[in-house]
């Protein structure tokens, strides 16, 4: 058993020294790279200040909420709808349909970055509205995305659910829509909660897309936002690049011990009311 906790020890010290070192640094009054050490010799929130003052931090924290939230909640939904449709009903191109949405998780977004940049060019010109520089359009290039691996995994879980129901339901009067809503998604909330979550976290900390299609310091996100931060700069504002990804974490973090309770005993709950 010594060695079982000699391993665990220098886990937990691998898996802490980047959070210390992120948290020295915020703290760090020099707001230095090359000052920053594991241990911090001073304590100052002066990069915290110095972030929400000399930038848009704030700005950049409610785009990112916002778009991060429209994006869980839409990908939530579609994923949902098809994977009901895919588990409940069988019908020409099912299996291929399934298999295609596997297939294209294969190939990475930025394959398709050009083509993105191109469309989104002319939507822009068209409807400014939901084209670069707005939440819409970037919430409605990370909604392309929303199927693919949640579909499969909403599918798995909707397997489980007796198909007992459904026909007792619909024996009852109800329609597809109560079934859908009254029936099925109580008792699927715990895979519900794990691809709000997982497209919150994507979301959130989604990098290269946003890059390009915000350009204006208003419109970006928190990753573009304290990228810039570093960019040519990296030892100068590294304490509020700091101060920042601690702040960014926050949302994360509490949005995973908000859902903890429907993924650990959401099935059992759904189970109760059906």
């Amino acid at each position: 058993m010594g060695w079982r906790h000699l391993v665990a020890l220098i886990a937990v010290a691998f898996s802490l020294f980047p959070i210390l070192f992120v948290v020295s640094a915020a703290l760090n009054p020099l707001g230095t790279l090359s000052s920053t050490s594991i241990i911090p010799t001073n304590f100052s929130f002066a990069n915290f200040a110095n972030l929400f003052n000399n930038t848009r931090f704030l700005n950049w924290f409610v785009n990112s909420i916002i778009i991060a939230l429209v994006s869980a909640a839409a990908a939530m939904f579609t994923s949902a709808l098809a994977a009901y449709a895919f588990s409940r009903y069988r019908f020409k191109g099912r299996r291929g349909g399934l298999m295609f949405l596997l297939l294209v998780q294969m190939f990475p977004q930025f394959l398709a970055m050009v083509t993105i940049y191109i469309m989104f060019t002319r939507i822009s010109d068209l409807w400014p509205q939901i084209g670069f520089n707005t939440w819409w359009g970037l919430t409605l290039l990370y909604m392309g995305g929303a199927l693919g691996v949640n579909t499969w995994l909403m599918k798995g879980f909707f397997d489980t659910i007796p198909k007992d129901l459904d026909e007792s339901a619909k024996v009852d009067g109800a329609t597809h829509t109560q079934i859908f809503f009254g029936i099925i998604l109580p008792l699927v909330t715990p895979i519900l909660a794990v691809v709000g979550l997982l497209s919150f976290i994507g979301t959130i900390n989604e990098f290269l897309m946003a890059n390009i299609f915000l350009t204006q310091a208003e419109t970006k996100t928190l990753a573009v936002g304290l990228y810039g931060l570093i960019y040519g700069e990296r030892n100068n504002n590294f304490g509020m690049f700091a101060a920042g990804t601690l702040i960014t974490a926050i949302p994360t973090v509490a949005l995973f011990f908000a859902l903890q309770r429907y993924i650990v005993g959401g099935l059992t709950a759904g189970a109760v009311k059906g």
